[in-house]
């Protein structure tokens, strides 16, 4: 269990993706341009097995922005994607908003 403040400390903000494309050599891994506001930022994400990156171009997803940076294959990914996944990790799927909303939203 962790407390309510240890909670809040979590920043998750509406981004769009802006590019994404598959990293040479990795199986599972897609290199993602994403718009958060006026900030742009690059995410490595292990989800090249679900989603194509032409998928992902224009969809707004739900990024937590306040995580510490960690290289990936020679990537420096700034921020993990929130997703859904079954047990067996057989079927991912993003947490979206219901509507559009201005990228750098925060959720609450």
């Amino acid at each position: 269990m962790i407390t309510y403040d240890d909670f809040m400390k979590v920043e998750l903000k509406v981004a769009t993706v802006l590019e994404a494309e598959r990293v040479p050599g990795a199986d599972k891994l897609l290199k993602l341009r994403i718009k958060m506001g006026e900030e742009e930022r690059t995410l490595a994400a292990g989800i090249a097995q679900y989603y194509a990156p032409e998928e992902l171009v224009g969809k707004q997803l739900i990024v937590v922005a306040n995580l510490e940076p960690k290289k990936l294959r020679g990537i420096e990914s700034n921020g993990m994607l929130l997703a859904a996944c079954t047990e067996d990790d057989s079927q991912v799927v993003f947490v979206t908003p219901e509507k559009q909303i201005p990228d750098g939203s925060r959720v609450r």
